[in-house]
């Protein structure tokens, strides 16, 4: 018999445990956008060879080594996803993954070379990637059907923690690398995700503990319902993975943009890294406006549901693509232009984040049967992984022989927002023909 909490408590309240999961998910993800804030810069200033010269990586080298290592974060998810539905359960598979995560961190802070480089982001990938499909879904096991109506209040608030953690260490990171160094600003995240870490497991008396469902889960995947469930969401998260590979560019493509901007907005000379700080702020402003306002507007001139949410989310992705199209021929053209409008497309991006991003969240989970949430919410972070192998792809292809881009400028640009819009257009159709089947744990009877 476990000698932790199996099933959520019958309440029509809030589960104990919650801001156990909200504070380590802040905590962790102060750990990884910090990190991720500077790795483009990092790579292409302050990385090292074996003899500790200088030896940095040109721009399509970096954003090729900053997607791809975005990709492997979201593919291993389906590792961690099985293990957790499978064998060890979410509780343990979350911890020993962390581990894993801490030392990626410890790899990063020590050595400072291609070398480090390679073992902290491997490491990284594993631990941060194989956590994120079960600390999503550990959020919703909480929950049984008496407090149902909660969930999506939880995961707004799941993705509040996210974004006070991300906005933190995008504003602190930059500093630290420019003030100390990439010891120092590895080494602090580093040290969050070991809080984090500490954090969940003090909590570990207070959540349900939903166990691995063994042989039972390979039934359940294999059933009609699972197969279902993974077919409809395969569909929808195949769509998705366009929107993650304009989304992800805001760390690199855009950061490199913010390099030959005028930086001084609002009185504040900024560090290009950190104009990526602007995302996580606005997703704690625009959650509230949208379930407030924005979605009960729309609603008065047509009925909203997750897949139009999507939908809405991925054209407005487009449009914020064209503005730096018109921002880089500003730039080309010889002109000084401000990072404000920079900032202007950030807006745009983060509501399609808000539409996209959390209604997958929600959907991954309620559409999955209940010994398969890990293994959909993993199908969904698969998404964000395949964007990005879009990305590293297209830029080891933009390379010419002689180093020189093939794409330059605004082209670039308007490649994505073009890509975006014929992803738009097959999806309407499609998302019309998709009907959804909701899955939710039950309390125990007393």
């Amino acid at each position: 018999m476990s000698k932790y909490r199996t099933h959520p408590v019958d309440t029509d309240g809030w589960p104990p445990g919650i801001g156990h999961i909200v504070a380590n998910e802040a905590a962790e993800r102060f750990s990884y956008y910090g990190m991720r804030a500077i790795l483009v810069i990092f790579m292409t200033t302050q990385l090292r060879d074996a003899t500790g010269q200088l030896a940095p990586m040109d721009e399509a080298e970096a954003k090729a080594w900053y997607h791809t290592f975005a990709s492997a974060v979201y593919f291993f998810p389906l590792l961690g996803a099985i293990l957790a539905d499978a064998w060890l359960g979410k509780y343990r598979t979350i911890i020993a993954l962390s581990l894993v995560y801490c030392a990626g961190h410890l790899a990063l802070a020590i050595d400072t070379t291609r070398t480090g480089l390679l073992i902290g982001l491997a490491l990284i990938a594993v631990g941060a990637g194989g956590i994120k499909p079960c600390v999503s879904a550990h959020v919703g096991d909480q929950f049984g059907r008496r407090n149902a109506h909660l969930l999506s209040q939880a995961f707004g608030w799941f993705y509040f923690a996210i974004n006070l953690g991300a906005f933190a260490s995008m504003l602190l990171t930059p500093i630290l690398l420019d003030q100390f160094g990439p010891h120092v600003a590895f080494g602090v995240p580093g040290l969050l995700m070991f809080v984090a870490t500490v954090v969940f497991w003090s909590g570990r008396h207070r959540f349900a503990h939903v166990p691995a469902g063994g042989r039972a889960f390979v039934r359940e995947v294999f059933s009609s319902d699972g197969l279902g469930a993974l077919g409809r969401m395969f569909v929808v998260f195949a769509f998705v993975a366009m929107f993650w590979a304009l989304f992800d560019q805001t760390g690199s493509t855009w950061v490199l943009q913010a390099e030959r901007m005028d930086r001084r907005f609002l009185g504040i000379d900024w560090l290009s890294a950190q104009i990526q700080a602007v995302n996580p702020i606005l997703i704690l402003v625009l959650i509230p406006v949208f379930n407030r306002w924005l979605y009960p507007a729309i609603e008065r001139v047509f009925p909203l549901n997750p897949l139009r949410k999507i939908g809405l989310g991925f054209a407005v992705a487009v449009l914020a693509f064209l503005l730096p199209a018109w921002v880089e021929v500003r730039l080309l053209a010889g002109a000084s232009v401000n990072i404000g409008w920079q900032l202007l497309s950030y807006v745009l991006m983060t509501s399609a984040e808000v539409m996209v991003s959390i209604t997958c969240l929600e959907l991954a989970y309620t559409q999955a049967p209940n010994r398969m949430k890990s293994v959909v919410m993993a199908c969904f972070l698969l998404s964000v992984s395949a964007g990005n192998l879009l990305v590293a792809a297209f830029n080891a292809f933009v390379r010419l022989p002689d180093g020189s881009p093939r794409f330059a400028g605004a082209s670039e640009y308007l490649f994505w927002a073009a890509a975006m819009s014929a992803t738009t257009l097959l999806y309407i159709p499609i998302a019309r023909r998709l009907r959804l089947k909701t899955w939710i744990q039950d309390a125990p009877h007393p």
